[in-house]
């Protein structure tokens, strides 16, 4: 709960008697030094605290310019510093309203005696003073010390009490502490806290107050007085502390957003009641129906038909945010809660017509209450039956339940703020699970369905959430909707794949995808359906189930080697397809699979592989063409015929040459590697005498690439040029080249 605690600037123990000049010098007869006391926090004036507090560490600097004088090598300066010493001591007594005098067994003793007086310089020379005085600082450092633990312990008790919903014995717990340790910072964040759980938010504010005297950057008192003022309905004020955290810490912006939008919300809420009872007030029929139809509601023991239909009345009545407010300052959402008949009826597990009605009506209801209002959005799901129906609902074997559930629940995962209502308030293990199941319905249900769990894939914790079920329940439902394409709602499968796809982004989510053996099973089996059965549908269905491969490919693992034939080969097939979209992504796919097995290498460069890539590349795109050129070089690395296909299908370099022009790095890369190994192959070198390509690898080798690894390929390119083909070289003599080159033959001494 704390956050920090600031150095010692008052406190500890008060010097008494004759102990040291600078502890006298220090002490004061009047309110205690630096903070006040606890008990003191409200009843003083604050002004004069903080001159006081102020007017405190000012003594401190004198004292400590004066202990640097003593310290002085120079007889003189030590001398003037005893006096100046001397003054200040007798500048305090005598500003005293009355003469202080102490009698000790009878003697009287006067207070106001010189330094000279207990220390006369004959006798006590400067060290000897000096070491007094660093007495009596040891002397304070184990008082304060002593001071802190017993500080510490009682914060601890405080705690204790304070877990426990104890909050009157938390604050004198804290309160003691302050009066061991005033400039303690947690002490006054811990007690502000409970202060706030006993809405006492001034005795809150001031709390925090003091923490920030103590640690200026204390974000857990600027959070808590945002909170206090907040209740206070100091809107403007709450808005600047939770501003100032941000400034400490922008760090915090998620706890920023998160608290502003708390104070935007109270804040319309105000507005919106205070509308709504001014109408009231006026008499306005609209409003008082609402108040009447909730009084009618709230009458026991009738007819499950008579609840079912005053609630379809509410809902029709339900025109704007002023109907909303009125139904929730009404204890409109108590109705569950306070009638058992209209409760029974909307938990029974198994309903019968009349309460089935009951239940779509409620929903209805609450739909209409909660549209656009964030409060009333809140205040339902913080209703105990509703959290617990809702999977159930979602589950029911009544449509229009299911229905009117999903429509409910859309109004929450159509903006941030509902889903974090959603993650805060529901647990959402299971729910991953129970909205897939939707893609088997074949109306509006399943793209509703998708459409929430869409949404939800936007918040981390429903990720987090997503994990625990996972392999046992959500895994082996998504290979059985991947392997019944055609039972299914395509549409909707191919959303799911997509939305699976996104979840892959969580990297322990993509592990256990990729390492499960009948997912990738699945998903082959689809792409043979899908090409099969070439309809719009199905494409869209093929489309992201290479999507989701792509992702899953992220990982490396044995599942994955075992399947790369089998992959590659599915991708092999796909490059001949008409849709643009779906040859892309088949070659991404191989230009992630082919890294995990040498044999599926071997396979599509038999299949053909490179004249095919060759030729979407000299249409493709900037994605197409980063994935083919990934594939070519994977493909050309140590395969000769691979090698040997690229130059027989890009005779002159044309296509090369146009992708190491690229802008984009990963490209001219991997292109410059392509090129590379393929001057191994007779008379490669020599078809490109009359081409610009010296200049191009020139440029890249010579630091124009911000990739190392891009100089690298292409300053190995210009070598291996260089070498198969010497008449290259006039033309980098021309340009400059050579030292560039020379610089570069750490990268080419192997060729």
């Amino acid at each position: 709960m704390a956050v920090g605690e600031a150095p010692s600037v008052a406190g500890g123990r008060r010097p008494h008697g004759n102990g040291g000049v600078a502890a006298r010098l220090l002490a004061r007869p009047l309110a205690p030094a630096g903070l006040p006391a606890p008990a003191m926090l409200v009843e003083a004036d604050q002004e004069e605290e903080e001159e006081d507090f102020q007017r405190f560490l000012r003594r401190v600097d004198d004292v400590a310019n004066l202990v640097q004088g003593l310290n002085s090598a120079d007889p003189a300066v030590k001398e003037r510093t005893i006096a100046e010493a001397e003054k200040r001591l007798h500048d305090q007594e005598t500003s005293r309203e009355e003469e202080s005098k102490t009698t000790v067994n009878r003697t009287v003793i006067n207070t106001r005696a010189s330094v000279r007086a207990f220390f006369p310089f004959e006798a006590v020379n400067a060290d000897g003073f000096l070491a007094i005085l660093e007495k009596d600082a040891k002397e304070r450092a184990k008082q304060r010390k002593r001071n802190e633990h017993l500080a510490n312990a009682l914060k601890e008790k405080g705690n204790d009490a304070f877990r426990k919903g104890d909050y009157v014995v938390a604050i004198q717990r804290y309160t003691e502490g302050l009066e061991k340790l005033k400039d303690k910072q947690e002490l006054y964040t811990n007690r502000a806290q409970a202060y706030l759980k006993m809405h006492e938010c001034e005795k809150a504010i001031t709390d925090c107050e003091w923490a920030l005297k103590c640690s200026e950057k204390c974000i857990k008192a600027y959070f808590l007085m945002g909170k206090a003022h907040l209740a206070l309905r100091h809107y403007s004020e709450s808005r600047q502390c939770y501003e100032k955290i941000l400034q400490i810490d922008p760090q915090q912006e998620t706890l920023f957003k998160d608290c502003m939008n708390e104070v935007n919300l109270e804040e319309k809420r105000m507005k919106d009641e205070e509308r709504a009872m001014k109408e009231v007030q006026s008499g306005k029929l609209a409003a008082l129906s609402i108040k009447e139809m909730l009084q009618k509601l709230d009458r026991p023991d009738q007819n499950i038909l008579y609840y079912t239909g005053g609630i379809r009345l509410l809902t029709g009545a339900m025109k704007d945010c002023t109907e909303q407010t009125l139904f929730r300052t009404n204890n409109g959402f108590s109705i569950l809660k306070d009638n058992e008949i209209v409760r029974r009826g909307f938990c029974a597990e198994r309903k019968n017509a009349a309460e089935v009605d009951l239940s779509v009506s409620l929903l209805f209801l609450w739909q209409a209450v909660c549209t656009g209002n964030e409060e009333n959005q809140h205040l339902l799901l913080t209703q105990p039956d509703v959290n617990a129906q809702l999977p159930k609902l979602l589950s029911s074997e009544v449509s229009e339940i299911q229905k009117e559930t999903l429509a409910l629940i859309s109004l929450y995962s159509e903006n941030e703020n509902g889903r974090r209502l959603l993650v805060r308030h529901q647990d959402l293990t299971k729910w991953l699970q129970i909205l897939m199941t939707f893609v088997k319905s074949t109306d509006a249900r399943a793209s509703s369905a998708m459409n929430i769990l869409s949404d939800l894939t936007k918040e981390e914790r429903f990720k987090t959430q997503c994990r625990a079920m996972l392999s046992t329940g959500v895994l082996p439902l998504f290979t059985q909707l991947l392997t019944s394409a055609k039972l299914v709602n395509q549409a909707a499968l191919a959303h799911c794949i997509g939305i699976m796809g996104n979840l892959c982004a969580d990297v322990v989510i993509r592990m256990q995808m990729a390492e499960c053996k009948e997912c990738w099973q699945a998903c082959l089996k689809l792409v043979d359906e899908c090409f099969d059965v070439s309809t719009p549908k199905y494409q869209e269905c093929l489309f992201a189930v290479l999507g989701l491969m792509m992702n899953l490919l992220l990982e490396s693992n044995v599942i994955i080697q075992y399947f790369a034939v089998d992959i590659s080969g599915r991708c092999m097939s796909l490059l001949r397809d008409k849709d643009g979209r779906i040859v892309t992504r088949a070659i991404g796919v191989l230009s992630r699979i082919l890294p995990a097995s040498s044999s599926a290498v071997e396979e599509v460069v038999k299949g053909g592989v490179v004249k095919k890539i060759i030729k979407v590349l000299k249409a493709g795109g900037q994605i197409t063409s980063n994935y083919g050129i990934k594939t070519l070089s994977i493909c050309t690395r140590n395969n000769r015929q691979a090698q040997e296909d690229l130059v027989k299908s890009d005779k002159r370099f044309t296509v090369l040459l146009k992708l190491l022009d690229s802008e984009n790095e990963m490209i001219v890369g991997n292109a410059a590697f392509c090129l590379g190994q393929c001057l191994a192959v007779p008379g490669a070198a020599t078809s490109l005498l009359n081409s610009n390509v010296v200049m191009i690898l020139l440029k890249h080798a010579g630091g124009d690439a911000t990739r190392t690894s891009v100089q690298e390929n292409a300053a190995i390119a210009l070598g291996k040029l260089c070498v198969a083909e010497s008449r290259h070289v006039f033309q980098l003599r021309k340009l400059n080249g050579l030292a560039i080159l020379n610089s570069s033959m750490k990268y080419i001494h192997s060729i």
